[in-house]
């Protein structure tokens, strides 16, 4: 079976990144949107990535479109949303799917190994996933969990 080691992804611009590149560290995947209600979390995350990266954590966020439309640019208005808008300094990836057929490899394997009330399914925007050190998944959050409210389980699967 697939790992999430054994995945990659291209980069905000187009650039393949293995995530065996993340091996040792915390990752949190978080799938991504400019125009939600959700959108200022951006904020908690590069507050959460800002307070542990040295730590070993690193954020990846995925955009997608699935959920209403509402992540509808391109790449200058999604660095322009995250990079300028809310200051994002972590890892941004090409817009993807999340769900169906079409989903990335990435949410495939996180919502088999962590599935949510909907089953697998991705319900909305900014579902967070950690990922331990070993890549293996630990814990998925709902949308509506502010980075914030995750800073413990971050906390220990960094073992600080």
């Amino acid at each position: 079976m697939t790992g999430f080691l054994d995945l990659t992804a291209n980069s905000l611009r187009g650039k393949p990144v293995a995530m065996k590149d993340f091996a040792g560290k915390v990752v949190l995947v978080v799938n991504t949107a400019s125009k939600c209600g959700l959108t200022p979390q951006y904020e908690g995350l590069e507050a959460l990535y800002k307070k542990y990266k040295d730590q070993g954590l690193v954020i990846l966020g995925f955009p997608c479109n699935q959920f209403h439309g509402q992540e509808p640019g391109g790449v200058a208005e999604i660095e322009q949303t995250c990079l300028i808008n809310y200051g994002v300094s972590f890892p941004m990836f090409e817009k993807i799917d999340v769900n169906g057929p079409a989903a990335h490899p990435i949410f495939d394997f996180l919502t088999r190994a962590l599935p949510g009330w909907f089953g697998r399914r991705i319900k909305w925007n900014f579902t967070k996933f950690l990922i331990g050190k070993d890549g293996r998944p630990i814990k998925r959050f709902a949308p509506t969990t502010k980075p914030e409210k995750i800073d413990g389980a971050v906390a220990a699967a960094l073992g600080s």
